[in-house]
């Protein structure tokens, strides 16, 4: 492995504002404007500046070279790296002053993590603390290091292994991370530690934490800002665990009528707990409806009416005839404490509306004592609502990796893509520049026409995908058909995949990388590296053992296998641990997958293509890095920055941006591009071996892969759920989006 070199800024306050994704992005655009001497001038920066998404839809280019000869009346002087930052920082700051933002933004983030969210509140470090205190004080390794003082940085130096936070995604979600993959010491080297820092973050993706813009080497310097963001959705996952119908069906009471089960699937955990909230104060009868978890809670009364109904055996007639908020907040936290909740946060915190602290109140006391009970009728039909097991796993897949991307944001695929934004999102994010937004309607949409213009924009871009979509119409998703949505999803997952394979490889001869190139290029992995085992296709039931992919995996990277932890895998209980030892080992490389042990165990072969398709683009973009059959890349690109890090996200600055060639494995998305369209590369490679050159340069370059994309048909020694676009009707994608 080659040693990791992150973006070094001189200046530490300078550093701080960026994470090393942003940083390695914003460097690659500002190398690329270089001039013949290898300098770049102030003249340079407004139409470099105005390609950035943060600024392309708040500046013109003229507004931009205005601004800067305020501070530098010379345009033909030349400007550093930290220079260019600091204009950076200064425009940013203006363009979100013009557009009437807030900088500050809530911890529990469901949007990517950016370097707005820098302020720090130390209750909510203390919540995160005790609650770390609290679950993981019997952990075996960690107990010697717990418990930790909030009132001190002992979170953040603990954090700096990378093992607190996968034990604490292993406690939000169970089983997660195979404990047996983590690095578990008391002192630490770097690799290990960012080893551990890649496990996690793409772990944290697998479980729904949307990480973009975060490297392992952000969180091996223990980024405050970033640490605590991503400490606390993890939190918040967990406490949010229980609020569906498939755990709690006991939720179905919350509504009076059947049809309205529907609608109560679709709420996001947030909404739901707002709505079992109200279910109670309403029936105490507080007349006023909480709407959120801040300014509606500030004065403490719907707290004293929901704790009455809950635990009346606890109830304090004072509560509610308090004179002051403040008061009525502490009998309040008293009350709850006497069933059982722990304190976490302090009277202050309810009065001054911190949401994620509330936010994590309501849902202790959901836990504790939810009040539900139900009727067997209301209950079975409740588990009737639920999806079969291979539906929901495809829609988990999909709607993780659609989280990933940092595009949009998915509750629940099958409602939240019937208005067709998300898709378009999706689309744009895979293909930028396919969409046309002036023709798309943004969420809320009140008109049903508009939400059939724009999933019919998404088949018309599905189409010019060469996707099989014969006899599908955009009204088949704004109906919701599950099986055409996971068919459609399918298709764009898989197209996104191949496409960022395609963008590794050099010269391909004008043929696209397919199904059987994956199946070709793990066989004769495996074989050089004279290990016996090979698969006929992506549903060999040799498969199920996993003792292919661990081979697989100690081809590419030799070290990363324990063999003494692998079984023979014979028995169901053995397939599961391989399973899961294969997963979390990928993961721990750097390849960001969404499959579940039972995939493997089960042979689900769209599945098995993208964990083979994952670990083969790490493979070949681990050799970019290491500069093995590496061709000579442009001038320009001399100083791009190609780090091991772990599958860093898309940079913040922009769709059209890179972080050098190191791109986002995560979301199986393709490397967006440093230089425009009509940019030309000279990089040429050698096709059979598969070693990858990197794709630096557009859509539209000389150096891309060119061919039909039609060739995207799966093959037939690959897989059997794909058949000819010029054969396929309605009823043969519903079987293939349902397979």
């Amino acid at each position: 492995m080659t040693s990791y070199l992150g973006v070094q800024v001189s200046d530490p306050t300078l550093q701080n504002q960026f994470t090393q994704v942003e940083l390695r992005g914003l460097k690659s655009k500002f190398t690329a404007v270089k001039n013949e001497k290898g300098k770049v001038t102030v003249g340079d920066l407004p139409s470099l500046l105005v390609t950035l998404k943060a600024f392309a839809s708040t500046f013109k280019e003229e507004e931009v070279a205005g601004l800067l000869a305020q501070s530098f009346p010379d345009s033909t002087a030349d400007i550093d790296f930290e220079g260019f930052l600091r204009v950076y920082l200064n425009l940013q700051g203006q363009a979100h002053a013009k557009a009437g933002h807030s900088k500050t933004s809530s911890s529990f983030l469901k949007a990517s993590v950016t370097t707005l969210l820098h302020t720090i509140s130390h209750s909510e470090r203390g919540l995160y603390v005790a609650h770390i205190n609290s679950y993981l004080g019997d952990d075996p390794f960690l107990k010697q290091f717990l418990p930790l003082d909030p009132a001190t940085n002992d979170l953040f130096d603990l954090a700096k292994d990378g093992v607190l936070l996968c034990k604490l995604i292993n406690v939000a979600v169970p089983g997660t991370i195979d404990e047996r993959t983590i690095n578990c010491k008391k002192v630490l080297n770097l690799w290990e530690r960012n080893e551990n820092h890649t496990l996690c973050l793409n772990s944290a993706k697998a479980i729904g934490c949307t990480v973009v813009n975060i490297g392992a080497q952000d969180l091996v310097e223990a980024r405050p800002h970033l640490l605590l963001g991503l400490i606390s959705q993890i939190i918040k996952i967990q406490l949010l665990a229980d609020l569906n119908l498939k755990k709690t069906p006991q939720l179905i009471e919350l509504v009076e009528d059947n049809s309205d089960v529907e609608e109560l699937m679709s709420l996001a955990p947030e909404k739901l707990l707002l709505k079992w909230m109200n279910f109670h104060i309403g029936k105490a009868g507080y007349e006023k409806r909480v709407t959120n978890f801040s300014s509606d809670l500030k004065d403490g009364r719907a707290y004293a009416y929901l704790l009455n109904v809950l635990a009346p055996e606890h109830c304090n007639p004072d509560t509610l005839d308090a004179s002051t908020a403040l008061e009525r907040a502490t009998l309040v936290l008293d009350h709850a404490e006497k069933m059982g909740c722990k304190r976490y946060l302090k009277p202050t915190d309810i009065v001054e509306g911190s949401s994620n602290l509330n936010l994590a109140f309501v849902a202790q006391i959901f836990h504790r004592r939810s009040g539900l009970s139900t009727d067997g009728k209301k209950y079975a039909f409740a588990e009737m609502m639920t999806d079969d097991v291979q539906t929901s796993r495809e829609e988990r897949c999909f709607r993780l990796w659609i989280n990933s991307l940092g595009a949009a944001y998915c509750n629940n695929v099958f409602d939240d893509v019937r208005n067709g934004w998300v898709l378009l999102e999706v689309l744009d994010k895979i293909k930028p520049g396919s969409v046309n937004w002036k023709h798309a309607t943004k969420p809320p949409i009140k008109m049903p026409f508009r939400k059939v213009e724009n999933c019919n924009q998404v088949i018309q871009i599905g189409m010019q995908l060469k996707f099989s979509l014969v006899n599908v119409a955009g009204n088949d998703i704004v109906q919701g058909n599950k099986k055409l949505i996971l068919a459609f999803l399918w298709q764009l997952m898989r197209y996104s995949m191949l496409q960022l394979l395609k963008n590794l490889r050099s010269h391909s001869q004008g043929k696209e990388v397919t199904d059987a190139d994956i199946l070709h290029w793990v066989n004769k992995k495996n074989r050089s590296m004279g290990r016996p085992s090979r698969i006929e296709n992506f549903k060999d039931k040799s498969i199920s053992n996993g003792r292919f992919f661990l081979e697989l995996l100690s081809s590419v990277e030799p070290r990363v296998v324990n063999w003494n932890l692998v079984t023979k895998g014979e028995s169901e209980d053995e397939k599961r641990l391989n399973a899961t030892y294969i997963i979390s080992v990928a993961r721990k490389l750097g390849c960001s997958i969404f499959l579940l042990p039972e995939d493997i165990m089960e042979v689900n072969q769209k599945m098995i293509l993208t964990l083979a398709a994952s670990i083969m683009y790490w493979s070949l973009q681990k050799a970019v890095e290491e500069g093995e059959s590496l061709s000579p890349a442009p001038s320009s690109c001399n100083t791009c920055h190609a780090t091991p890090d772990a599958s860093p996200a898309p940079s913040v600055c922009g769709e059209d941006e890179t972080s050098s060639i190191t791109g986002d494995v995560s979301g199986l998305t393709p490397t967006p591009s440093v230089y425009g369209e009509d940019e030309t590369s000279s990089i040429t490679g050698d096709v059979s071996s598969l070693t990858p050159a990197p794709s630096v340069c557009g859509e539209d370059e000389s150096s891309s892969i060119t061919g039909d994309v039609s060739s995207l048909t799966i093959d037939d020694a690959a897989s059997d759920t794909a058949v000819s676009s010029s054969h396929l009707d309605k009823e043969e994608i519903t079987s293939a989006g349902g397979e």
